[in-house]
Order: C-alpha cells, then structure tokens, then sequence
C-alpha cells in the first residue's frame, strides 16, 4: 500500500536503473557497430580466421555442453536413487564449490591433476609411460568445462528427480519395475524436459568462455571469440579484427538466447501429500555398487582439483606471499573493485524489483507502464546479450578518442562486474523481496509505516539478510573475474586474478599457486559470510508461514 510520491518513486528508480544499463551496453554496441561500418563492412564469414574461430567456438561449446550432460545424467540419477548414505549431503555440497569457483582456481587446479607435472602424468611415469598427457588445446578446454558444468547440470537434475510425486515409486515398486524400467517411464520424462534448458544454459556459458581458453587453449588452433577479441586488442592492436570479431559473439549469443526461448519450461508433477518413500530401485545390490561407483568418480573428478590447489599453495611461502607489496596492491584493488561493483549491483537489482513489484500491483496499469514491466523484465538477457570482453571491447573504443582508456579502467571495470553479476542478483533477492512484501505489506500499511520509518523497522530487518547474501555472491563473482581486468590490467592497476594469471604467464608456478589459494579462500569466506544462519531464517520463515 504505497503512496503516489513512493509509487512515483519506485517507477522511477527502476527506469533510471533500466536507462543506465541500456545506456552502458548500448554505447558499446553502437561504438562496435560504428567501427565495423568504417572498417569496410566485408562479411566476416568470408574471413578465414574469423571463420575457423567462430567454428571453434560452436564446436568446443556443443562438445562440452553434450559431455557435461552425458555424465551428469547417471550421477544425478545415483544421487536420487540412494537418499540416505553417509557423506551425501557433503558431496552435493562439493558439486556446489566449482559454481562460486574463481574460473582461474580451477584451471590451475586441473592442472595440478592433469598437467604436464600433474599427478596423472605422475603416475603415468611411475608405470613406465615417457609421453606426458596434454591438457592443453580443446582436451584441455573440453576437461575444464565439464569440471565446472557437470556438477551444475547434475544438481539441476537432481533437484527435478527429487520432485516426482513419492506415488510414482509406490507404484514402481508395486509393479516390481526394473532399473531400466524405472528410467524408461519415470527418471527419462522428467529429465528430458529438463535437458534443453540445462543444455542452453550450459552451450552459453561455454560459448563465452574467456578464462579456461585463455589458460589452457594452447595456441592460435583452440581459440575462441572472446580470446580472439582479447589477442586482437591487447598484442595485435587490430580494431577492426576485434570489432567483427566482437559483433560475430554478439550474435552467437543472441541466437542462443532466442534458441533457449523455444523450449517449453519442464512440466512440474509436483509434490503430493504422500509420506516420502525409499526408492525400491535403489536397494538392489547390482544398483548400490553402480551408483556408489559413479559417485566416487564424480568425487574423485570434482574433488582432486580442489585438493591440489589447497595442497600447492601450502608449498608455497604465504606469509611471505601475503607480505609483498604487489600482493597488497592487488588485494586492496580487487576488494575495493568487488565492493562497489557488489554495490552497484545490489542496488540496481533491488531498484529493478522494487519497480516490477509495484507496476505488478497496479491493477489498472497504463500501456507505458505495461512496456516498462516487460523492459525490467528482459533486462537479465540485455545483459546476457553482450559478454564482458565485448562490452570491454566497445568502451575501450568509445575511450580511445580521450587517450589513455586505463585511466577509466577501474571504473568499467566495476560497472561491468556489477552488470555481469545483476541476472544472479535478482535471482536471489527476487523471491525474498516477494515474500517480505507479502507478509508485511497490510500490516506496514496499517501501523502508517512510511519511508525512513519503514525501511528501519520493516524492511531492513526483514531483507537484511537476502541484501547481505547478494552482496557477497557479487563481490565474490568480481573477485574471481579475469574478463574485464585482461583488457585494462597493468602494473597501474594489479588484481588478483590478474597476478594469478601474470605469475602463471611467466612461470613463476610456485607463486601463481599460492595467490590462487589466497583468492579461493577470500571468495570462500564470502560466500560462507553470505549464507551464514540461511538454514536456521529460512526454518523460521517456515514456521512463520505455518501459523
């Protein structure tokens, strides 16, 4: 129950926000545009290396999107087949780690398992082998894809298994349903519905890979756009290439979002008032030792790398790592770049929602406000739309004409950190803010709780803790950043991430690995600070709902 100036308000703090989003990505993509015009125009299809990166690009991201689905599928299905085993709950938390991972961590702890002096070649020698395996070019790139989308593919899995109604297995075990069974008629269903979306979700997110290509790519052969575009700026000084180059990733990236729009969204059985029941399939010796195979490998897979990053920046000296200059140079500039760039995007999400919730509740809404809605709503694709390299691209451009563009670095830094983290933002906060608003609403509105008043004794107490969980995913999200920070990074303006990477560029390994711990604990720190009595507020929450 708003008032018209609180009203106004809102409407118009969520069009502010939409402007300045629109704002910033529709600058860089007219300044590409521009340039691509006086360039010539040529196709860029008719290009060779356009072309040959382009078809990389597709063809690492289809080969990575079907492995990380082939395998997820049986892990996912062991996980649903076996609810109650010791360490289940620890290893889904594992299958978690590789989604808040800094990009870079885990390629250096890939290589600490797969490279050249990685414990599987280690052991490769001891058995007699002499010829290393290679985890550099699309090997290397496929590996470090399936590290970090298998386990998000299988809990998106899971979390769809977990959903059949429990009369669905009474009937199963009823009807005394095989294995293959079971997954022909019941598991196959569901997961078919879910696959489309996991394999889009999964196509993008490797088709605008910049990090693990940059790292483990291996040369000109295993390039993709967004290193193309960073390797034609920052060592070839070729606009032009890096222009055409950047409106091929703009459509690559269109096509995929509009592709992802055709699927239906999965048909959701939901939950019935049924007592949960254990799985008959489940039990069968053949299916426990099958599963329990498939989950120590998933295990073992997930888990080697994160052991050998902890393992090998223990070698290193970090107290003396920690104690350098350059390090707290970098340290000081990546958490100060985290801070306003987490700001930044937790106040442009909650002003994008705040307008959504309040033109939503307007019953009699004009068709400007309508349309105003539906912008707030696409705003998570405008920005999915432009990658963080492209965008780097556009303003590095835009800036040229002033001089220097590093000395603006800082800044487009942030901002592009904060526009990179906004989708996932709003996908926190937004169902907090909804049922905050829900419970508080006639009562706020009935005590004549207004502005100042009710944001001290209303709404901060009750969405402190979802602004705090926001805040923290994004400040972790920018700390572990390398795509921005590759463009503008120098001696002037060292983060972390890009010393991890300026440190791995010139072999100094010993040293990479030991900074590579620090920045993994730092965002490990954050994401537990984040969602620290999450458990214990959302039981209450439950409680609360029940009376």
């Amino acid at each position: 129950m708003l008032t018209a100036p609180e009203r106004r308000r809102a409407i118009s703090g969520g069009a502010l926000s939409l402007a300045g989003i629109a704002s910033f990505v529709g600058i860089a993509v007219v300044i590409l545009l521009a340039a691509g015009i006086r360039s010539g125009g040529d196709n860029p299809l008719s290009d060779p290396y356009l072309l040959r990166v382009l078809r990389f690009t597709l063809l690492q991201a289809a080969l990575s999107t079907l492995l990380s689905i082939v395998l997820a599928i049986p892990v996912a299905r062991a996980l649903a087949r076996q609810p109650h085993f010791p360490g289940r709950l620890w290893l889904l938390r594992l299958m978690a780690v590789p989604m808040g991972l800094p990009v870079l961590i885990g390629a250096l702890g890939l290589l600490g398992i797969w490279g050249q002096r990685g414990l599987l070649n280690q052991a490769l020698a001891a058995l007699g082998f002499s010829q290393p395996v290679s985890i550099y070019g699309l090997v290397g790139i496929l590996l470090a894809h399936v590290f970090f989308n298998m386990p998000l593919a299988c809990r998106l899995m899971l979390a769809g298994l977990e959903r059949v109604p429990a009369e669905y297995w009474l009937v199963a075990g009823g009807l005394g349903m095989k294995p293959a069974s079971v997954f022909r008629f019941i598991e196959w269903p569901v997961l078919r519905g879910l696959i489309p979306g996991i394999a889009g979700l999964i196509f993008m997110l490797c088709a605008t890979s910049f990090t693990l290509v940059l790292t483990l790519g291996g040369g000109p052969a295993a390039t993709t756009l967004e290193v193309a575009i960073y390797q034609a700026l920052r060592f070839d000084f070729d606009p032009g290439r890096a222009v055409m180059l950047s409106l091929l990733q703009i459509a690559v990236t269109a096509i995929i979002l509009w592709a992802m729009t055709l699927f239906p969204p999965p048909e959701d059985h939901g939950l019935t008032s049924g007592r949960p029941l254990r799985r008959i399939d489940g039990q069968l010796r053949g299916a426990r030792w099958a599963d329990a195979v498939l989950l120590l490998a998933a295990t073992l897979f997930v888990g080697l790398p994160l052991a050998a990053v902890v393992l090998a920046g223990l070698e290193a000296n970090l107290f003396k790592l920690a104690g350098q200059t350059i390090f707290l140079q970098a340290a000081v500039t990546s958490l100060a770049i985290a801070l306003a760039a987490g700001l930044l995007a937790v106040a442009t999400s909650f002003a994008i929602i705040h307008a959504r919730s309040v033109i939503s509740a307007d019953r009699r809404k004009s068709l400007r406000l309508r349309g105003l809605a539906a912008a707030l709503t696409g705003t998570s694709s405008l920005i999915l739309l432009v990658p963080p390299i492209v965008l780097a691209t556009g303003w590095f451009l835009a800036l040229r004409p002033l001089g220097d563009p590093s000395r603006f670095a800082a800044l487009l830094i942030v901002v592009i950190n904060a526009l990179m983290a906004l989708p996932f933002v709003i996908r926190v906060m937004e169902p907090a803010y909804a049922v905050h608003r829900r419970r508080t609403e006639r009562l706020a509105a009935s005590l004549g709780l207004r502005g100042i008043s009710r944001l001290r004794l209303v709404d901060w107490p009750g969405l402190r803790k979802p602004l705090f969980t926001s805040l923290s995913f994004a400040m972790a999200l920018s700390l572990g950043d390398l795509g921005a920070v590759a463009l503008f990074g120098s001696d002037s303006l060292m983060t972390l991430p890009w010393l991890v990477y300026s440190k791995l560029g010139s072999y100094r390994t010993n040293d990479a690995n030991g900074y590579a711990l620090i920045l993994g604990l730092v965002c490990f720190l954050l994401t537990i600070a984040g969602t620290a009595g999450q458990g214990t507020r959302d039981g209450e929450g439950k409680q609360n709902d029940g009376l």
